[in-house]
């Protein structure tokens, strides 16, 4: 079924308001990659490194047999 001359001319509307909105909407995805990319770096601690250990905790080895 086609679509009524009305409603090609609803869709010509709302695509030419889109037109007209997509470079602020661009600008707001942008800003918002930005923050949760800062937000995420904040957030994230770096893992533990091996040589972290605690040196009381190291057994002694004597010399073999």
């Amino acid at each position: 079924m086609a679509p009524t001359p009305t409603q090609l001319a609803w869709r010509g509307r709302i695509e030419a308001m889109l037109h007209i909105a997509a470079p602020a909407l661009d600008l707001v995805l942008a800003a918002g990659d930005r923050l949760s990319r800062i937000v995420e770096r904040d957030e994230v601690e770096p893992p533990p490194s091996r040589a972290s250990f605690d040196l009381a905790e190291q057994r002694v080895v004597g010399p073999g047999s």
